[in-house]
This record gives structure tokens, sequence and C-alpha cells, in this order.
């Protein structure tokens, strides 16, 4: 139903205009900045929860922590390549929906559109904001039972931000991901010349989470592990999502942007592997496996406080990976008729503002559901982006088959191994989850499909109706009469009526009488002020037995266009604007009321006329 345009990638002449809005979109290095914080905090959390799988078969369990990590940056090398292949063959973004959506059909692309948006919104609040202020009270306990609010205000700052514009929040981000990023490799750097750890004393004091006797290390505690630690991979997709958020070239830089992002991902997890191995380090309740990492590399001084207060930054911001990629998605569901078409407008600064607005009050709603606490939310979470990660993979297999270009089989071959792996990892996690509350998501992923298709549907019906893509027939003239409902005589009387003559052949003003004696007093007195004035135009007195404006005004309008059938009927509503917004709540809000009542009882023309004071 929608008509949307697209703008121009590049302008003749090498000189773009001011109004393209390319300084408002991204380069790489931004890009990265504003997409890649979900995956750069990701490894504040992947290797311990490969740990902690791995440590139900005790040391030699653990002992596995480095293979594991090395299958899963395999299978982030596998994905940053497909994704790379995503972003060349579908330039518009959408990732997964957009790969799907073409290979193999609607309806699966519209699996992969509800797994992108549950991910957005689960990982938004789940693993992004509730983890850093999660953070934020283990370093001041006395914040703990704030911990709501906190999220919330995170939440805020986040969405203000935004609504300025994706390269705004860039450039907030892009210091804190630097610290971060330089932090992680100056731990690993500095923990690989070490043969002993420096310190232990994080772990002082605190419980090993260790089985004791546990000596067997099975297929499916291998895979469990791997399962888990895939969290580390949330937010690969999201630069393929959001393409058009970058400046032109828009395929170039989105390409460097997301090998750039698999590069320092990866090395940052292998580091940190390599190093839970050398120092032999065991998880231990209430203290995190980086923090342990940190403690035993550098010790226990002003570094380490640096790595732990970047690491609660950044988990807290990582929610803006969200913040970029949904917008973009839910635009390309508006444009195809499953999203309303609201989330198609693009306000200044290239903000998808309405888009931005539903991600924050979805997230506050689940936030407030969960009491900012992050294990009510972890459980459901990383499912939708397996999800979405297979389907885009078994997409872009049916793209290279379809296509048969140079090389399609060693690319088919590559996405097909991935398809493999996150697929199992889907099953695995779902599966392990289940009963802690990734039921959820099963029952979510096929509500929010049917609820794409209902949208879809509706938008269809509209379409009908309008006669959309049919001509429709010549325009011709109808007598038109123009209502003014009255109450006073001002100067807001004389512009309506003034604008009313302009409009239609025939003006009535209508003034509404109330059944109380002090009312009618109050409308004969405005009578006579009316004939008086005498301004060329009949005054219709209504006379109601029941207190009401606006269903007085709409059962008239229903008379005259019964009485005077093919003649249009309009309702000019005249209303005071004020000059101050603050001014607005000392309105009566009449006018509102009117124009409610007369769309809703009668096929009239509204039309709202705004004196500005």
């Amino acid at each position: 139903m929608s008509v949307l345009t697209t703008e121009p990638d590049a302008v003749p002449g090498g000189e773009e205009p001011p109004d393209t809005g390319e300084r408002h979109r991204l380069t790489a290095v931004t890009g990265l900045a504003a997409l890649s914080l979900d995956a750069m905090a990701s490894v504040a959390y992947g290797p311990e929860a490969i740990v902690l799988v791995l440590a139900g078969a005790g040391a030699r369990g653990l002992g596995f922590t480095l293979p594991v990590t090395l299958a899963i940056a395999a299978l982030l090398a596998v994905l940053v390549a497909s994704y790379r292949q995503v972003i060349a063959a579908f330039p518009d973004g959408g990732g997964a929906y957009a790969v799907a959506r073409a290979h193999p059909g609607a309806r699966t692309g519209l699996v992969a559109a509800a797994s992108l948006v549950l991910d957005y919104v689960l990982n938004n609040v789940a693993v992004a904001v509730t983890a850093g202020v999660a953070a934020l009270t283990s370093a001041f306990p006395g914040l703990y039972g704030d911990r709501l609010w906190l999220c919330l205000a995170v939440l805020a700052l986040i969405t203000g931000v935004n609504l300025r514009g994706i390269v705004e929040s860039a450039r907030a981000f892009i210091v804190p991901t630097a610290v971060f990023v330089g932090a992680i490799f100056v731990l690993i750097a500095v923990g690989l010349f070490r043969d002993h750890p420096v310190s232990t004393a994080s772990a002082a004091g605190h419980a090993s989470v260790v089985a004791d006797n546990a000596t067997t290390v099975g297929t499916l505690l291998l895979l469990k592990a791997f399962a888990s630690g895939c969290a580390a991979l949330t937010g690969v997709e999201a630069i393929a999502n959001a393409v058009p958020s970058f400046r032109v070239p828009r395929t170039r830089r989105a390409q460097r942007a997301e090998i750039a992002l698999g590069a320092v991902l990866g090395l940052m997890l292998i580091g940190l592997s390599v190093l839970i191995g050398r120092f032999h380090l065991q998880p231990v309740a209430g203290v995190t496996v980086l923090a342990q990492l940190a403690d035993a590399a550098l010790g226990h001084n002003a570094a380490f406080y640096v790595i732990q207060f970047a690491t609660m930054i950044l988990l807290a911001l990582s929610a803006n990976t969200s913040f970029g990629g949904l917008p973009v998605l839910l635009k390309l569901l508006a444009r195809d008729d499953h999203a309303p078409h609201v989330f198609a407008l693009k306000a200044d600064r290239q903000v998808h503002r309405h888009g931005v607005l539903a991600l924050a009050v979805v997230s506050a709603a689940l936030l407030v559901f969960s009491g900012g606490d992050t294990n009510t939310l972890v459980p459901m979470f990383a499912i939708g982006v397996f999800v979405g990660f297979t389907i885009a993979q078994i997409g872009m297999v049916r793209h290279w088959r379809a296509e048969r270009g140079r090389g399609w089989r060693g690319k088919a071959l590559l996405n097909g191994g991935g398809a493999l792996l996150t697929g199992v990892a889907a099953v695995v996690v779902t599966a392990s989850k289940f009963t802690e509350g990734a039921w959820l998501i099963v029952l979510a992923l096929p509500a929010l499909v049917a609820a794409f298709e209902a949208v879809r549907r509706a938008y269809g019906r509209i379409d009908e109706r309008l006669g959309l893509g049919l001509l429709p027939r010549a325009p011709h003239r109808e007598r038109s009469l123009v209502i003014v409902p009255v109450s006073a005589l001002s100067r807001l009387t004389s512009e309506a009526l003034s604008a009313a003559a302009s409009l239609g052949d025939e003006v009535r003003a209508v003034s509404v009488c109330a059944p109380d004696p002090e009312d009618r007093v109050r409308a004969r007195a405005f009578a006579r002020s009316w004939r008086d004035w005498d301004p060329g135009v009949e005054l219709v007195r209504l006379t109601p037995e029941r207190h009401g404006l606006g269903r007085p005004i709409a059962a008239y309008v229903r008379t005259v266009a019964a009485a005077e059938p093919g003649t249009r009927v309009t309702v000019l509503i005249p209303e005071a604007e004020p000059e101050r917004l603050w001014q607005r709540l000392l309105q009566n809000q009449r006018g509102a009321i009117v124009a409610h009542a007369v769309r809703r009882e009668t096929d009239a023309v509204i039309c709202r006329l705004r004196l500005r004071l």
C-alpha cells in the first residue's frame, strides 16, 4: 500500500547536495562503534558460559575450553564471510529477513524477521541493560534495590541518543568501545607473558562450582558448551541488517565493518580462552571469569578496575546495537506491508523515530516485568539469533544454487556448514533452556509471525477497498457545504468563517446549547450577538436533551447528509494554538471531542483550522 522512495547513492559531478543526509550516515569506523557493541561486549559472558558448562566435567572438562572456543571462532569466521556476502547480495538491509524472503519465500522471511525482532528486544534488555546494571550493583551493593530504575535510566539515555541519529550514537559510544577493546587486548598481551597469575584475590572466599568427581567429557556436554558459548556471536548480523545506514559506497563500508568486527571479536575470544588455560582458572560463585583473568594477569590494581568499569559501561551500552538494527528491519517489514507503515517514516538525521520509540517502550515493559533481573530474561536470550543465523545460511545456499556464479559450490558449502552448526546450536539451546523460560520464545515466535501476516491481510483489505493499483474514476465537482462549530464571537470565529467561505458553496455555523437554564440564557445572548454582528452566515442552534458536544453536531451532520444527497459535507473545527507548549494543557479540547464524534459517526470531511496565537 505504501509508496516508499530510496535515496540515490551517488550524485553526478562528485558533489552531493547538503540535503542527501550522507553526513548523518555511518563510516566503517563509526558503524563498528554503533553496531558492534553487542558483539564486543559478548566477550564478557561468552567464555564464561563455556567454562560454566565444562565445569560439570571437572578439571578435564575445563581443558576443552580452548577447543570449544576455536570451534566458535571457526563458526564466527563462517558467519562473517556469509554476512559479507549477504551485504553484497542484499544492500537494502534486513539481513536474514531479506535473504529468507528471496530464498525460499515470504513465510520463511517472516520467521527470520520474528527471530530478529525477539533477539533485538530480548538482547536489548536481557544481556545489555540488565547485565550492565548488574555489574554496577555488584560494585556498589547499596544500589541493588534501585536496579530497575537504573535500567530504565540507561534505556532512556540510549533512546535519547539514538533519537538524535545513528551517527550521534556512534560518536557517543566510540570512546567506551575503544577503551574496552584496548583494555582486553592489553589484558591478553600481558597475560600471555605471565606463567603464573599475579593475584587470586578476586576468587578468595568464594566457593568453586567445579564438579568434584566428574571426569567424563561427553559429546552432549561439548555441544552444550558450544551452544552456550555461541552467545558471544550475537550481534554479528547487525551490520548486515543496517546496510542503508552506511555512507556511500554502502556495501563496501558495511563489508569492511563486518570483517573488522569478526577479526576483533575472534582475537578477543581466542586470547581470553588461552589465558583461561594458562592460568588454570575455574569458575567461582560471585566472580566473573573476566574479572579473574584481569586479576590474574594485571593484579588487583587500577588496571583491574579499568577493565571492570569498561566492561560495565559497554555491557549497558551494547543495547545500542538493537537501536541500530531493529528500526531498519521494521522499515523493511513496513515496506512489505507486514508492519504498520509508520515504521517506514524517516525523520531528520536519518532517524526511524517510530522504530526507536517502539523498541524503547517494549524494552521498558520487559524491564518492569523482570524487575531489572538478568536471570529472569537470560533463558530466553540467544534462541532467536540462532534461528536467524540458520535461516540466513540456508537462504544463502539456495541463493548460490540459483545464481550459479563463479565458485558457487564452495560458497554454498561454506553456508551449508554454517547452517548445520547454528542449527545444532539452536536445538541444543532451546532444549537445555526450555523449562527455564525458553518455552516463551517457542510460543512468541509463531505468534509474531501470525501478527505480521495479520497486518499484511489488513493492508490487503484496505488496498482492495481503495482500489489501489486500479485506475479510479475521473475527479468531479460536487456541491460543498461547510459546517463550522462555534461557541463565542472572536477572531478565531471570524477566521474560521472566512476559511469556510473559501472552501465551500455554503457555510453554516452550528452552536450547541446545553439543557441547563444558565446555558440557555447564554445561548440566547450569543444568538443576539450573532444577529448584531451579521456575518452573512446562518447560525444553527442545536438544543439536545442531554449534555454533550460532539454527538449533537454529528447527529446534525447525518441529518444534513440525508436531506441533501449529492452534497459533500465538511466540518471545519476552529482551534487556537497557544504560543508555548505548556499552555496547551489549558485548552478545553472541544475541537478534539467534536472531531472524534464526527469521524466515528459520519462520513463528513474533517478540517481542523489552527490559529497560532
